[in-house]
């Protein structure tokens, strides 16, 4: 039988044993990872920050196979013939035939697909490349150069749509990924952030709303897809400033919520049907307020006005001043035409203006914008 000092040593022996495995499990295990918290273990391993093997590959294998490569057959003829050309050719102009690059985004399983106006102009042919290795051409629906849209049809089955991202979800600072067709390496992933929103001060299209982002968009990216970290579709990348100007990492994308009422109007009608209100405008001049500062004062002039447009119709002229529409200040000629162009044509709208410093109220009833021309 043990005495008494065997078995107390016995037992500091084995207290000493657990100690020393406790030590070794917890030094293998990663850093605050016990049972009671294993719920943010897992929020941990979602945040780039804590853990370094962070991956976009979910949010990519979620949008990539909705995104298609396009390839159109183009027709250009020379600006310009040498005098030796021009006899040869005997005043004819000469035409090349040239390949374009783009991207498209399935929106639909009937075979609808998005992409900008400028990749598929002046086309002869269009192809478009699918991420399961099907190609199939396309014909056009339709298009509408004032937001650089077009809409093309294939008929495949089993296609993968695009899933998107609530309108209001965007904030700048988010996470950014541009996928597409770049300089002909399809389903090229570039990553960044949103940089701004609602950029309208840029050269293209009429009617601008864009997402600007540092995400590398490259020849062959234009009508690709601009995804969150969920891999849900945002915007249509159209443009990116050129370094020529001195930019670097500015690129554009047309909001998905504009993206699709154009799509479906196409869709829908052929063509896009929209409120025009028949005249142009600026923004006024700043002004000295009386104190010695500066500030520009509220509203938009009118630089032209269309004869019977509806502008004209309700007594609006040249150099008058709309002050609010629809109860809603104005301050932005460029955000006031693109909420006209989504107001529907016949709605009747209710103009505060000014004339030589008096204010006055007019209504305008809102045609059919027409063709550009």
């Amino acid at each position: 039988m043990k005495t008494f000092s065997e078995l107390l040593s016995l037992l500091i022996k084995s207290i000493v044993l657990g100690l020393a495995i406790a030590f070794i499990i917890i030094k293998l295990l990663p850093s605050g990872a016990t049972p009671q918290n294993s719920d943010n273990n897992q929020n941990q391993a979602l945040d780039p920050q804590t853990n370094p093997h962070f991956s976009y590959a979910d949010a990519v294998n979620r949008a990539a196979p909705s995104v298609v490569s396009v390839y159109i057959k183009q027709q250009a003829q020379t600006q310009r013939l040498s005098a030796l050309e021009q006899q040869w050719t005997r005043g004819r102009h000469r035409t090349r035939q040239g390949l374009g690059l783009g991207s498209g985004v399935i929106v639909s399983k009937d075979g609808y697909i998005v992409t900008n106006y400028h990749v598929i102009r002046n086309s002869s042919d269009i192809w478009v490349s699918l991420w399961d290795g099907r190609i199939a051409q396309a014909s056009v629906v339709g298009e509408d150069t004032l937001t650089d849209l077009a809409v093309l049809k294939v008929d495949l089955q089993d296609l993968p749509v695009a899933t998107t991202a609530a309108a209001d979800s965007l904030r700048v600072g988010d996470i950014v990924l541009a996928i597409g067709n770049a300089v002909g390496l399809s389903h090229t992933v570039t990553q960044g952030i949103i940089s701004a929103l609602g950029r309208d001060q840029v050269s293209g299209p009429i009617l601008q709303d864009f997402i600007q982002t540092d995400a590398a968009i490259n020849t062959g990216n234009s009508g690709g897809a601009l995804i969150n970290a969920s891999g849900e579709i945002i915007g249509i990348n159209t443009a990116a400033l050129s370094r020529y100007t001195g930019a670097q990492s500015i690129s554009f994308a047309i909001p998905f919520a504009l993206v699709k009422d154009v799509m479906g109007q196409i869709i829908d009608y052929g063509d896009v049907r929209r409120g025009w209100i028949g005249a142009e405008f600026s923004v006024l001049p700043f002004g000295n307020l009386g104190d010695g500062s500066i500030a520009r004062p509220d509203g938009i002039m009118l630089s032209r006005i269309y004869p019977d447009g509806p502008a004209w119709q309700a007594g609006l002229r040249q150099g008058d001043i709309i002050l609010s529409a629809a109860g809603k200040s104005v301050s932005n000629w460029r955000q006031f035409l693109l909420d006209i162009s989504q107001t529907p044509p016949g709605t009747v709208l209710e103009l505060e203006a000014s004339r030589n410093g008096r204010a006055f109220t007019t209504r305008a009833r809102l045609m059919q914008q027409p063709p550009p021309g």
